[in-house]
């Protein structure tokens, strides 16, 4: 199972990345596409909206489940990863990179402190 040391994760099995100019790369985790099996289809239709930390953004849907999204961090979407919509199964294949799934303009950037660090996330998932 991979787990990146310079992320941030949450108990709902997001991941979340800072980039350089202030945004958040969120996507889910290795742990939790492995547990989902084969994805399906991406829906997330709050691009633009501005959502509180916990909110749902969007669904995952894998061949035997449905599964919501949720924030990580209050703020506004910014954009969704449309290349999901014609090959969600690279959220299967690399859920780090090319798999993320929202970027977002934190509305609150000390919620990040709160996040979980790769280790405490490894002891959550085993």
């Amino acid at each position: 199972m991979n787990i990146p040391a310079e992320l941030k994760y949450t108990k709902d099995h997001e991941w979340i990345r800072l980039e350089s100019d202030g945004t958040v790369t969120v996507g889910i985790t290795d742990f939790a596409q492995g547990e989902l099996g084969d994805i399906v289809y991406v829906e997330i239709e709050t691009e633009g909206e501005s959502l509180d930390q916990e909110e749902v953004f969007g669904t995952i849907e894998a061949v035997k489940t449905v599964s919501d999204l949720f924030m990580p961090i209050s703020g506004e979407i910014l954009s969704f990863n449309g290349e999901l919509e014609g090959s969600p199964e690279t959220v299967n294949s690399n859920p780090y990179d090319d798999g993320w799934m929202v970027k977002i303009k934190p509305s609150d950037e000390s919620q990040l402190e709160g996040l979980l660090s790769a280790d405490d996330y490894t002891n959550i998932v085993g």
